[in-house]
């Protein structure tokens, strides 16, 4: 039985084997550049591990770990790009590091890699595989405009059911949908096809409030980057929507408006601030008792599918390693 260090060892691998470059150089060089930065490789190592847990045959979903994982790329060039991000992952992202014109380009080219790198092995569910792929991307991009449409509506123009609902578009669809083409090559039964996907969108709507929390209360040492980064951005968060729910209506007005504030003078003094009404209306247990509300939703639909449980230990590794990370 593998267990999740094989699975994040051989798709390490597999991305290490890819060759990405190709002429012209000026297209391929910024796809190379972004698919060897590395990452968890969360969504790759879900579809291996869930092509395992119904028997399926590792080799035959080696190019769709690829392509998940190019089109998972994709997204965060073009997103990069349209939230004016300096850095990815540590280092200048693509139109910083090239041009704009460039991160439209090679993005789109890895869009189109994905879907080759899915066609690269037969099989005999391969319209079913292909249809989840491209009805995924599809709520991947709708996710993308809400989260757009919620910049422009301001901080109380959103709700959180409206967040919630763009949040698993934009990311708890992607691991669902990895897990659920995993499962469709090893021609899994539907009824377990289904648990699988719902196990991937708890999970996947867990992933992005931790990250959210993380911008908020994560150790800056081992997090990587400066806190308070979405309220320098006046970014709509989990954490300033839930807040609004937790607010007296003067707290609720001073949180409207300090998201509401553009080029502030001192921006640390605007990050302290909105910090200290987050402590003030209790924040932060209630964010971390939703957050393990959605793991143990995962944890519980996880025990409802019908496969042998040493094989759902990798599943149960990964899902323990993300509700326990820091980063």
């Amino acid at each position: 039985m593998n267990n999740l260090k094989y699975y994040l060892g051989r798709v390490e691998q597999l991305f290490a084997d890819e060759c990405f470059l190709a002429e012209p150089r000026e297209l391929y060089e910024p796809i190379d550049y972004t698919l060897r930065l590395g990452g968890k490789r969360i969504r790759p190592t879900l579809l291996l591990a869930a092509n395992a847990l119904f028997g399926g045959r590792e080799e035959e979903v080696l190019g769709a770990a690829l392509g998940i994982e190019t089109f998972h790329n994709f997204t965060l060039l073009h997103d990069d790009l349209m939230d004016r991000s300096p850095l990815r992952r540590g280092q200048p992202t693509v139109y910083r590091k090239w041009d704009e014109n460039t991160a439209v380009l090679s993005g789109d080219t890895m869009f189109a890699l994905a879907w080759r790198y899915f066609l690269r092995q037969p099989s005999p569910r391969l319209r079913d595989i292909l249809n989840c792929f491209n009805e995924t991307a599809i709520e991947v991009c709708e996710g993308q405009q809400k989260d757009m449409n919620f910049e422009r509506r301001g901080l109380g123009r959103v709700s959180l059911d409206d967040y919630l609902d763009m949040i698993r578009q934009k990311t708890a669809v992607l691991l669902a949908g990895a897990l659920k083409v995993g499962a469709l090559y090893a021609g899994a039964p539907e009824a377990q096809v289904d648990l699988l996907y719902a196990f991937g969108l708890h999970l996947g709507l867990a992933f992005q409030m931790q990250d959210d929390l993380l911008d908020g209360y994560g150790d800056t040492a081992v997090f990587g980057k400066k806190t308070g980064q979405d309220i320098r951005d006046n970014k709509i968060s989990y954490l300033p929507l839930t807040a609004l729910t937790l607010a007296d209506e003067p707290q609720r007005e001073e949180l409207l408006s300090l998201f509401a504030t553009k080029d502030t003078p001192d921006e640390e003094a605007k990050v302290r601030r909105v910090m200290a009404l987050y402590d003030a209306v209790g924040l932060r247990p209630v964010v971390e008792q939703n957050i393990a509300r959605e793991f143990q939703s995962a944890r519980q639909t996880l025990d409802r599918i019908a496969a042998d449980e040493a094989l759902k230990a990798p599943l149960r590794e990964l899902m323990e390693t993300l509700d326990g990370r820091k980063k």
